[in-house]
């Protein structure tokens, strides 16, 4: 395989800095270097596509190629001398009524997520990324207990957002590691976990859940940043990678799109 362009930027790989990602840079002529980095590495960040929704689609197309299943709106966030974003994954469960008709907005399974910079921050706004596989898989040497709830209990992946419009009035539970029917591996990150209705190990749980935010909020300032330029689009295998962004100075803008691939649960 040829070393993608770009060379002067940090190149893709998570062996060298532990659990961070450094997405490697691909121009979008080479979208079969671009599939195949975002299968060694979880991410990888495409080049060259003009600063337009339609690009995401474009990139979607290009990366996930005949797997891609599914799309889903694309979102535009804009955010003025914004704070910190810690590491997560993208998930979502959202349907909503238009003349009658359900439709599915966002999908708790959805397996990949593409960010598009529009406007780059005027100081700060850098991103980075997390191989979550990586990271809970030094739990079970480090801290096993948290690597046992995070493999072994269930939770309601949204409850602490139940009272947002669209949302299932049923919780969703789920375990934040589970494998697809397909076998892959989903490490999930949501702010929205809590324990399920009177569940007997609600104090456990909560306790667990704060215990994994001070281990994602602690490994944050250890890992490499790395700056999206304007059009440039950033795409995650949201089942493995987690992201995050700097606090930044000035007016930020991206667009997002979540997608599901023939790989998803």
């Amino acid at each position: 395989m040829h070393t993608p362009a770009d060379s002067h930027r940090p190149q893709g790989n998570t062996a060298a800095c532990g659990p961070g990602v450094s997405p490697t840079r691909v121009p979008r002529e080479r979208a079969g270097a671009a599939r195949e980095l975002l299968l060694r590495d979880g991410a990888v960040t495409l080049t060259g596509h003009a600063n337009t929704s339609d690009a995401l689609v474009v990139a979607a197309a290009q990366v996930i190629g005949h797997r891609l299943r599914e799309v889903y709106p694309h979102r535009v966030r804009t955010s003025h001398d914004g704070g910190a974003v810690h590491l997560h994954a993208d998930s979502f469960d959202l349907v909503v009524d238009i003349g009658g008709v359900p439709h599915r907005r966002r999908h708790p399974d959805e397996d990949h997520v593409l960010v598009q910079c529009v406007r780059p921050a005027l100081r700060g706004g850098d991103s980075f990324a997390l191989d979550a596989y990586a990271f809970v898989d030094a739990l079970a040497a480090t801290d096993p207990a948290l690597h046992t709830f995070l493999h072994g209990s269930d939770v309601d992946l949204y409850g602490a957002w139940a009272d947002l419009r669209g949302l299932p009035a049923r919780p969703r539970v789920g375990r934040h590691v589970e494998f697809t029917r397909t076998g892959r591996r989903v490490v999930r990150r949501t702010d929205g976990a809590v324990p399920l209705h009177r569940d007997p190990d609600t104090d456990h749980i909560r306790t667990q859940l704060a215990r994994l935010n001070d281990a994602v909020h602690g490994v944050e300032p250890s890992l490499p940043r790395f700056r999206l330029d304007e059009g440039d689009i950033l795409v995650l295998d949201n089942y493995r990678c987690w992201h995050g962004r700097d606090g930044h100075t000035g007016e930020r803008t991206v667009r997002i799109l979540t997608a599901r691939s023939a790989d998803a649960g």
